[in-house]
């Protein structure tokens, strides 16, 4: 029997590929495009946007008659219901087999995933979110995170995992802020692009969500319209993503659901294609994020019909229909019979679809569905890295009066309504957040250590005493009376307070979980004050997924501990810390406001952003953005000169030595900002652009060096050119964005220097 030539590993993919697509009728290649949710809720609350509206109708397409055309992609095997890791491996096989025997070509669809912050399956880890990745300030760590993630995934049968998120945060009331690494764009490209790098080490195609703009909502509402100038869109928006497609590699793009100056980024030809890939040269295949292309017709209302839906989405460059078919089905089909969308569109798409197929082996004869060797998706492995991530990840905002670490001995009464449950370290794209809550009859499928537990365990002779308070947003203040009263018989009472994580409306954190103002939620703020009002020591501990404001209590408090949603380990991180075996090591990833209102804003604005006589309200915030605090002190020392000039095209090297001088090993993290006195445009009066955690014994020292290349000091100008600019720069190294310890001045001289798609993307770190 001769094989045919797309069968042949020996051709090249685009061979393989050519052949095959014209072998296939136009049913088959549209079959191609969109996944397949089995299993997805119809009725009631969903974990997608509007998912009861959407996938009614759904159940006109039967599975048994959609296979025989063959599938492109299977939505969340594992994330949709508590399934045992196991037999849902054994499932998906089944599931795969079936596709393949169904279909003339018998070629398998692609399996993806969440995989925010773990899989998001049932007995998976679940890791901290990307806002403590970005606290950790540690893109190796995050790298490790990605390949184990990658690593369970295939273990199951999954191709492709639906992250990292590469939003920038615009407005921390925003639901989602849990699910970026914070609010540069340097700390979110590099931290995310280590992430890819992990995932795609595994052989799992990383998704980058969402392009692009997402975060930029007006009034921080989920979906709302983005209103960004054309520079921050190219300079805090898009870097992020230019920088993981280019260095981390990733495979594969989700178009976001926002509009940006009324044009719906699915149907944004401009941004998926001549951006995405002809300036970026982006190769791989762009996925809608769920019923993003339905949305252009109900949401967005540029479209009359799904058809018109499916033609500007091919057209605008969005190859593949998720997470199940809806306007690529039938409805493009007939389009494209009746003439109304050009065939060669869908050719262009299945193309795609088809070489990514090819090179994940899944048009080979000998393609096997079966999973290879024993299945743990909560390793012992897994949890000792969720560990080392949660406790790099805690910050410590404040300890004015070494009030921590807590005597080992002490009367400690831990109160607070996050204290005692395990949900307060998980984020809403964890499976116990994300699903469980529709499965009350399910176990949570891992362990997970309260911070009230794990803190009796640290302390084992103290006396910890308890009183939840309050709840996170019920109003009853009932319970302050006995939380007055274990704090009032305690030597310090430890406030655990925050968020909890959920989906639209049904948390005070995640998607669509968005706030009118950074107060803490329900009256915890009250039960706080009750606290303070004893005269007992009190230690807030923050468990959110947001920063909120802090300055009613500053000065008033004994110490400030930040976790954002620290993950399945996070209750014996943040216990950590209290007792001193873990020395805080997590800086900020997000500025935290002195006020809850004044919102937007973030660190990164232009002289006219910040506190001045021409507004009688103040922005600085409380904990400036890249603060966090240590149990031990660090001396700094520049090391290289403290001015010098080169071109517009050249480097400079900036050397510095940091020795601890306290009594125990720390953790530094030494922090680059660019500040640009004068330029042709508005800049931001500091932004980050270089950083390098340093891990030091008491009394000894390091010496850090920053290779300076001058393009990271480009933006885009007047005519929308990224340019370098002649003229003076300063270089600041600093414990934050507003903590200074030494400045280098930079005369930039010769032309004006337009830069290309090769530009320098990141600065290059030494520590000897």
């Amino acid at each position: 029997m001769t094989t045919a030539p797309w069968r042949d590993p020996a051709l090249p993919a685009t061979a393989r590929v050519d052949d095959l697509l014209s072998r296939m009728t136009l049913e088959e290649k549209t079959a191609q495009l969109y996944g397949v949710w089995v299993g997805a809720a119809t009725d009631g609350d969903g974990v997608a946007p509007l998912q009861r509206e959407m996938t009614a109708g759904s159940s006109t397409y039967e599975w048994e008659e959609l296979i025989t055309l063959g599938l492109g992609q299977l939505t969340r095997s594992f994330g949709t219901a508590p399934v045992d890791p196991a037999l849902g491996a054994r499932a998906l096989a089944r599931a795969q087999r079936r596709i393949t025997a169904a279909g003339r070509f018998g070629i398998p669809a692609i399996a993806h995933e969440e995989c925010l912050a773990g899989f998001t399956a049932w007995q998976a880890t679940a890791y901290p979110v990307p806002l403590a990745w970005g606290a950790a300030f540690d893109p190796p760590l995050v790298e490790e995170l990605g390949r184990r993630i990658g690593e369970d995934l295939r273990s199951v049968g999954v191709h492709q995992g639906l992250a990292p998120v590469l939003d920038v945060v615009r407005d921390p009331r925003w639901g989602r802020v849990e699910e970026t690494i914070g609010e540069d764009p340097y700390l979110v490209g590099t931290v995310g692009t280590a992430y890819v790098r992990g995932l795609e080490s595994a052989g799992i195609i990383a998704t980058l969500k969402h392009f692009a703009g997402y975060a930029s909502s007006v009034g921080a509402r989920n979906l709302a319209p983005v209103r960004a100038g054309v520079r921050e869109f190219a300079d805090v928006t898009l870097p992020p993503f230019e920088m993981a497609l280019r260095e981390g590699g990733a495979r594969s793009v989700m178009a976001a659901y926002n509009e940006t100056d009324g044009v719906p980024a699915s149907a944004d030809p401009r941004l998926l294609t001549e951006l995405l890939r002809d300036a970026w040269d982006f190769d791989g295949t762009v996925v809608a994020d769920y019923f993003g292309i339905g949305f252009l017709q109900t949401l967005h209302r540029v479209a009359g019909t799904e058809a018109e839906a499916a033609h500007l989405a091919l057209a605008a460059g969005i190859d593949v229909e998720l997470p199940t078919l809806k306007c690529y089905g039938r409805p493009l089909v007939a389009a494209v019979r009746e003439g109304k969308v050009p065939e060669s569109l869908v050719d262009r798409a299945a193309r795609r679809v088809l070489l990514q197929k090819c090179e994940l082996g899944l048009l080979d004869e000998d393609w096997d569905p079966a999973p290879e060797g024993p299945i743990d998706l909560d390793s012992t492995a897994n949890r000792a890295l969720a560990r080392r991530l949660a406790e790099e990840s805690v910050v410590l905002l404040d300890n004015p009066d070494g009030l921590l670490p807590l005597a080992p001995d002490t009367r400690v009464a831990v109160v607070g309504p996050r204290a005692a449950d395990a949900l307060a370290m998980l984020g809403c794209y964890s499976f116990p957040s994300h699903v469980l809550t529709h499965h009350p009859e399910a176990d949570l499928g891992i362990s997970i250590p309260t911070v009230l537990d794990s803190l009796r365990a640290e302390l084992p002779d103290a006396k910890v005493t308890f009183a939840e308070g309050c709840d996170v947003t019920d109003p009853d203040p009932s319970g302050f009376a006995e939380a007055v009263a274990r704090a009032s018989e305690a030597d310090v009472c430890v406030a655990v307070l925050g968020d909890r994580a959920g989906l639209f409306g049904r948390g005070t954190s995640g998607e669509g979980c968005d706030v009118t103002d950074l107060g803490l939620p329900g009256v915890q703020a009250d039960l706080l004050d009750a606290l303070l009002s004893t005269g007992v020591p009190v230690v807030l501990v923050l468990l959110t997924g947001r920063p909120y404001a802090l300055g009613r209590w500053h000065g008033r408090l004994g110490a400030v501990v930040q976790a954002f949603f620290p993950g399945e380990e996070g209750g014996p991180a943040v216990a950590g810390v209290l007792a001193g075996r873990v020395n805080p090591s997590g800086r900020l990833p997000v500025s935290v406001p002195r006020e809850p209102g004044g919102q937007p804003w973030t660190y990164l604005q232009p002289p006219l952003g910040l506190a001045g006589e021409v507004s009688n309200l103040d922005p600085t915030p409380l904990y400036a953005f890249g603060h966090g605090r240590s149990y031990t002190a660090f001396a700094w020392t520049l090391g290289s000169p403290a001015t010098a000039e080169i071109p517009t095209d050249g480097s400079h090297d900036v050397t510095l030595t940091v020795r601890n001088t306290g009594e125990r090993a720390g953790t530094e993290v030494v922090q680059l900002y660019l500040h640009d006195p004068v330029a042709s445009v508005t800049r931001p009066d500091v932004r980050l652009i270089g950083y390098q955690r340093v891990d030091l014994a008491p009394g000894a020292s390091r010496r850090v060096t920053f290779h300076f290349h001058t393009d990271l000091s480009a933006f885009t100008d007047r005519e929308g050119a990224r340019v370098v600019e002649p003229g003076a720069l300063e270089l600041r190294v600093g414990a934050s964005s507003a903590d200074t310890q030494a400045t280098v001045t930079l005369q930039l001289t010769g032309p004006v220097r337009r830069l290309g798609p090769d530009r320098v993307l990141r600065c290059e770190t030494a520590v000897e």
